[in-house]
């Protein structure tokens, strides 16, 4: 039977085809990109806390009072005196104990233990919540096309930082060591950032379709790139370089600016406290450390304002406000960071400083993603 035509339909004209369907870069933009956004960011969240609280555990040398490595097993604390008395005596076993604490109260103990305790069960929050995200939104189907390997090298960078944690505590454990090597230190806090930096770039990511970023990214500066990529590299180096000030308690020894003690560069610089080859002195000698720390602390801010003097005339806002933003807060952090050596970094500074690296490190990153795939801005100013 033949179909009934509209009388105003024209001889020989088809019907219109239907609308296109979108690819899969658009399919449920709002769905799985929005939602994994939001389980990375409370990743992002428990990172931080993570790194704070290790910053905590490190100022007020927590970092020994547990003596095992108990990954399921350590997430009960201990519960009554019989339990608190077997962590006390592990305790005292410990070189940091018998050198340094061996007046140590019951008490005492309890309350340095607590540190170390909230770090790691930190740790057991952080790889509960992205194992159940990531399986979660697998099995689910809902990870974007391409990012299943992304979120899964979180995972084991997560798995990874556990045992570098321990790795580096049980070099505190043995010998006449009262502290946990300053080069294992700053792996294990290199790392962190490392991970932190990832998720953060993960999330810069995720906020626009993959459509909206190639679109984007055609407006993005190369050489911008280029210049955040460097900062980035120099701001990673600064970092480790200050977890091994924190590893030696090199900030506390030279309470002056911007001369130490007097001298510009340290005297006996190369000497390499209870012996050993020259290049020890490159992670022991605390004098040594702090001027490197402060130098490449000057080598960064002087790169950042460079960055900042030529990505000023870049025609695109967002970019001139993260370079902009980065440049501030650079600033920020060497004020900071000179009070905190001139009162021989007391906990409140030490700990706002190392948060500070934490904001200028993020801002680096999000500086570099803006050059790479800047937003665009309306006439009203808005994205």
């Amino acid at each position: 039977m033949a179909t009934k035509r509209s009388i105003f339909e024209e001889v020989g004209s088809t019907p219109p085809p239907p609308p296109p369907k979108g690819g899969m870069i658009e399919r449920g933009p709002r769905g799985a990109r929005s939602a994994v956004r939001v389980w990375l960011g409370l990743l992002f969240v428990l990172v931080m806390a993570m790194i704070a609280v290790g910053g905590l555990t490190r100022l007020t040398d927590s970092g020994l009072s547990i003596t095992e490595w108990r990954p399921l097993a350590g997430a009960l604390p201990p519960i009554g005196t019989e339990a608190w008395m077997r962590e006390f005596a592990a305790y005292q076993q410990s070189p940091e104990f018998r050198l340094q604490n061996s007046t140590m109260t019951l008490d005492a103990f309890k309350s340095i233990y607590w540190w170390e305790w909230s770090h790691r069960q930190l740790g057991r929050v952080i790889g509960l919540v992205w194992a159940l995200g990531f399986f979660g939104f697998w099995a689910l189907g809902r990870i974007p096309p391409g990012w299943k390997g992304k979120l899964l090298a979180l995972g084991f960078l997560g798995g990874a930082q556990g045992a570098i944690g321990w790795w580096m505590v049980a070099s505190g454990l043995t010998g006449d060591a009262v502290d946990v090597a300053s080069y294992r230190l700053a792996t294990h806090l290199g790392l962190a950032f490392a991970i932190l930096g990832l998720i953060a770039v993960q999330i810069f990511e995720l906020t626009r379709s993959e459509a909206a970023l190639m679109v984007a990214r055609r407006s993005g500066e190369a050489r911008l790139v280029r210049v955040g990529g460097w900062l980035a590299a120099i701001a990673f180096v600064q970092i480790l370089l200050g977890a091994l000030v924190a590893g030696i308690d090199a900030g506390r020894g030279f309470p002056t600016w911007p001369l130490m003690n007097g001298s510009f560069f340290p005297a006996d610089a190369f000497v390499v406290p209870g012996g050993g080859a020259a290049w020890r002195a490159l992670f022991e000698n605390p004098g040594l450390v702090q001027f490197l720390h402060r130098l490449a602390g000057y080598v960064l801010l002087v790169a950042v304002f460079l960055a900042w003097w030529r990505a000023r005339t870049s025609a695109q806002p967002t970019i001139r406000a993260g370079f902009g933003a980065v440049a501030l807060m650079t600033l920020a952090q060497a004020v900071l960071g000179i009070f905190t050596a001139l009162y021989a970094a007391p906990l409140a500074l030490g700990l706002a400083h190392q948060l500070g690296a934490v904001v200028l490190w993020v801002l680096i990153l999000r500086a570099r993603a803006e050059a790479r795939a800047p937003h665009a801005i309306s006439i009203r100013g808005t994205r």
